[in-house]
């Protein structure tokens, strides 16, 4: 048993939380209000919009307008994803200093979300990378349904392990590990770990994992316990997938951090400062609050 001192939260809720979002588009000052308090939390790592096509993702339409409007913090890396070069261009021009591209394990995953296969889709990022890197900007590399597809069920370790690579060895510093409908358990994402560090060192892998059947927790646990030190997480649990019926969405950063100081590991993160801002977007977007701790913390008074 490993656990690293200190752990780096990456902030989904500005990209993942809110494209699916259903209902009237988002404001864009709320989508800037929620990063900056984000960033006033400690967070030092935000993906804060999606450079997609508006017709298929219609809440991050207004991507350049928000990463314009962001009242910059320093120390602060303020992502986005971009799956091709046109997206990728439009991030660039909006001064994202962070991009990612986003693969899968399963092959009827990667068919059904962009209708090519895995390889086709992974031969799509390299101009994406390359163009990144040479614009001095790093690329993060998501891999999705890593424990588990809604059409294949079970994924291999193996599988996980040859997509990683691949988008490690074509330049991405760092390999998110999606268990996209969050059927995980602590078992299977060890043993994915351990498939995925034979080629590729821990330091260079974070955890992104749903919350579906409240096992997310117990499986940062198990791969924290592996010495994975990066963490995905979204405060009060807003996203959400459309291929899992009753999904949760993300694991809620408020949650998380409330583990990691129960651990005595650093963060950097002000979690009453945390759980304010996942109430203020609840507020927002009038929707009920996934933290546990959140509801917690405010039904105590303690904010």
């Amino acid at each position: 048993m490993v656990f690293p001192k200190q752990v780096r939260l990456v902030e989904m809720s500005p990209r993942d939380g809110l494209q699916n979002e259903p209902g009237d588009v988002i404001a864009t000052e709320v989508k800037t209000g929620l990063i900056e308090r984000l960033a006033d939390c400690g967070l030092t790592h935000i993906e804060a919009a999606s450079f997609v096509s508006p017709k298929w993702v219609p809440q991050m339409a207004d991507a350049a307008e928000v990463m314009a409007s962001i009242k910059r913090k320093a120390g602060v890396r303020y992502s986005a994803l971009t799956p091709n070069i046109k997206g990728l261009e439009r991030a660039l021009a909006a001064g994202a200093n962070e991009v990612a591209v986003f693969g899968a394990a399963s092959e009827s995953f990667t068919q059904k979300n962009i209708n090519c296969s895995i390889a086709e889709s992974l031969k799509r990022f390299m101009p994406v990378i390359e163009h990144a890197r040479q614009h001095g900007v790093s690329v993060r590399g998501y891999v999705s349904t890593v424990m588990g597809c809604p059409y294949e069920g079970d994924i291999a370790p193996e599988k996980v392990a040859t997509v990683a690579k691949t988008l490690y060895d074509m330049g991405c510093y760092e390999i998110s590990l999606g268990d996209t409908i969050g059927v995980g358990t602590p078992l299977k994402a060890k043993r994915m770990l351990e498939a995925v560090t034979k080629d590729i060192p821990v330091e260079h892998l974070a955890a992104h994992f749903h919350d579906t059947y409240g096992q997310a927790l117990a499986n940062l646990y198990a791969v924290m316990e592996e010495g994975l030190a990066v963490i995905d997480a979204s405060v009060a649990g807003l996203g959400g997938c459309p291929y899992a019926k009753g999904a949760s969405g993300n694991v809620a950063t408020e949650d998380v951090v409330y583990l990691l100081n129960g651990l005595g590991i650093e963060s950097g993160i002000d979690l009453n400062k945390l759980v304010a801002t996942g109430h203020w977007i609840c507020q927002q977007l009038k929707r009920h609050n996934g933290s546990k701790t959140g509801l917690a913390l405010r039904g105590r008074g303690c904010l």
